[in-house]
């Protein structure tokens, strides 16, 4: 059975960032941005550890994690729960990604393991605008890709404080 479909791998790789949550020892929450997510088969989500020791200390002492990959344009993306396991460089897997990454973004960024996850379970997020609003997604995508392109023009004019405010 494919847990990984084509729109859940869609989706991370247009969100560019996902979130990785983990549980530190005190029981509290650790929650991560990785650029690095990938679904490496249909049953697998990867990422590199780049800057992570936390992670990757929270994953060795409990291996259960959850990653959220979410289109903000979209407005919508999956929340992943699953097993993780740490891959040494070498490792099949490590060198997959770790090649992905040098191609994307040159030599530079210290891979120093990477985090295989066995997907358990997936479940759908959405923005309550498609459960309880008549919009689409390709007017929904419209409406915050207007809002995120003057968002990010008036943050490097200033501030974008305004752009959020009901006009």
């Amino acid at each position: 059975m494919t847990v990984i479909t084509d729109d859940m791998r869609d989706i991370i790789a247009s969100a560019m960032l996902s979130y990785a949550a983990t549980t530190c020892p005190d029981g509290t929450p650790n929650l991560s941005p990785k650029g690095s997510v990938r679904a490496y088969d249909d049953d697998h989500l990867i990422f590199m550890d780049i800057a992570s020791p936390n992670t990757i200390a929270n994953l060795k002492a409990n291996p259960s994690i959850e990653i959220n990959s979410v289109d903000v344009v979209k407005r919508r993306g999956y929340r992943f729960k699953g097993t993780a396991e740490i891959l040494q460089p070498g490792h099949e897997a490590y060198e997959w990604l770790n090649f992905w990454l040098l191609d994307l973004n040159g030599p530079g960024y210290p891979a120093h393991q990477t985090v295989l996850v066995r997907v358990d379970k997936v479940s759908a997020v959405e923005s309550p605008a498609y459960t309880f609003g008549s919009a689409e997604e390709e007017e929904l995508s419209e409406t915050w890709y207007s809002r995120h392109e003057a968002a990010h023009n008036a943050a490097t004019q200033g501030s974008a404080e305004g752009v959020w405010k009901k006009q």
